[in-house]
């Protein structure tokens, strides 16, 4: 082969020639997940939404009022919701209502929680506050539609002392602690009387309850209970308090009267 350069004739090889760069190619796409992969990324999508889009338990509906200067609060069972108000200007502190149902009686425990019983047989507990009102516990009376319609609410909530709270029901006495809707203890009826929740009342500390029997005594007819429970002779204190807490309670013995 001949070469030509500078004029001059040069045999010999030709120079290699350096190959061309490849051009670049772009960066692949990255493919949406298929299969498996995407069918549990739908999943938790779904279940997110869900989740976000469940009624609240029981179908509670607590909203809270406008900040008030005043602590002094009351109660009251109004339309189909419990309302926490200001009882010198009416203003409203916070109003709790449950879906579908109205409550039939609310009382203040001493501890100042709400207690409410509405008409499904549920028993509510809601603090007050601070820092903001809040319901604590739900409970429901077993085979409450075969009296609470006739009974309604009379005398069914019963406050004890200690932070207990008695529910009374023909068949049966449940107490339940108001700081957690714990059960302490329950107190069932004799075999052929009931428990009459509307005729009850207080004496020296104790709660005396109505258990009309046949052929009983007038004074076998009447119970004597307390936060621990029925008051009879030599009982055995059952301890109501919260866990860890230390606190005492009177004799658990002793009987309605003082002792001497």
């Amino acid at each position: 082969m001949v070469v030509l350069q500078a004029g001059v004739a040069r045999t010999g090889p030709a120079p290699a020639r350096t190959p061309a760069t490849p051009p670049a190619r772009p960066p692949a796409r990255r493919r949406p997940p298929r299969g498996p992969a995407l069918a549990l990324l739908l999943t938790a999508a779904v279940l997110l939404a869900a989740h976000q889009l469940r009624p609240a338990p029981y179908g509670d509906r607590l909203t809270a009022g406008p900040a008030a200067a005043s602590t002094a609060t009351a109660l009251r069972a109004r339309a189909a919701a419990v309302e926490s108000y200001d009882p010198a200007t009416g203003a409203l502190r916070w109003r709790y209502a449950r879906t579908g149902h109205r409550p039939l009686t609310v009382v203040r425990h001493a501890y100042g929680d709400a207690l409410a019983l509405w008409d499904d047989g549920t028993v509510t507990a809601t603090t007050t506050g601070p820092p903001a009102p809040a319901v604590r516990w739900h409970r429901t009376l077993p085979a409450s539609a075969a009296w609470l319609p006739a009974q309604g609410g009379t005398g069914v909530l019963r406050p004890l002392g200690h932070g207990i709270l008695a529910v009374v029901t023909p068949r049966q006495v449940a107490a339940y602690r108001v700081a957690d809707g714990d059960l302490r203890w329950v107190l069932p009826a004799r075999e052929g009387c009931a428990f009459r929740p509307a005729r009850g009342m207080r004496h020296a500390g104790a709660l005396l309850l109505a258990q009309p029997c046949r052929d009983d005594a007038w004074t076998a007819q009447v119970v004597a209970v307390d936060d621990l429970g029925r008051i009879a002779p030599h009982r055995t204190p059952l301890g109501n308090d919260l866990p860890g807490a230390r606190g005492g309670h009177r004799d658990p013995g002793k009987g309605l009267a003082r002792p001497r």
